[in-house]
């Protein structure tokens, strides 16, 4: 189920959203190949009118399943909007769509998302990427990002007098 609000409703005063919204109503699944978002968006929400404006304020989170870019591990990041925020206008030619007095935040939820979506995800900052191997390709053993003591492919590629 999207995330709505009535209109009517802050007439009288602001109201707090909670609640998750399925990845599927998200719809964020295949937009890049090494994120992989699982569980449900979990949110939590104030919205208050100003004046010819809805201002909507509060946290978003999400867990991601991603692969290393470097070694191509999986392992899991947790993304947090802490203090996500959106003033949509009520009037005027970019006045927000509504039906019957209810507006549906999750597309603006979901642009937020795919915009903090990382653009390298990495398993940790210092992982040295698949250990530099002589013949077949092998994907690594366990342990190999963590930093094998063993010389990199650079410094072969330094080693050589052209």
């Amino acid at each position: 189920m999207p995330i709505l609000f009535n209109l009517r409703h802050l007439e009288q005063k602001a109201l707090a959203l909670e609640g998750e919204l399925p990845i599927a109503e998200l719809d964020v699944e295949g937009f890049d190949e090494l994120i992989h978002p699982r569980n449900a968006l979990h949110y939590d929400l104030d919205v208050e009118q100003l004046g010819d404006s809805v201002l909507v304020q509060g946290s978003l989170e999400l867990a991601l399943d991603c692969e290393c870019v470097r070694c191509l591990r999986t392992f899991r990041l947790p993304l947090t909007l802490g203090d996500w925020t959106c003033l949509l206008p009520l009037t005027g030619a970019e006045q927000v769509a509504r039906v019957s007095d209810c507006v549906d935040l999750t597309p603006w939820v979901r642009e937020d998302i795919l915009l903090a979506f990382p653009q390298h995800p990495l398993c940790h900052p210092e992982c040295r990427g698949l250990p530099a191997t002589r013949g077949a390709n092998r994907l690594p053993a366990s342990g190999a990002c963590s930093g094998d003591e063993g010389s990199s492919a650079w410094a072969e590629l330094n080693k050589l007098k052209l």
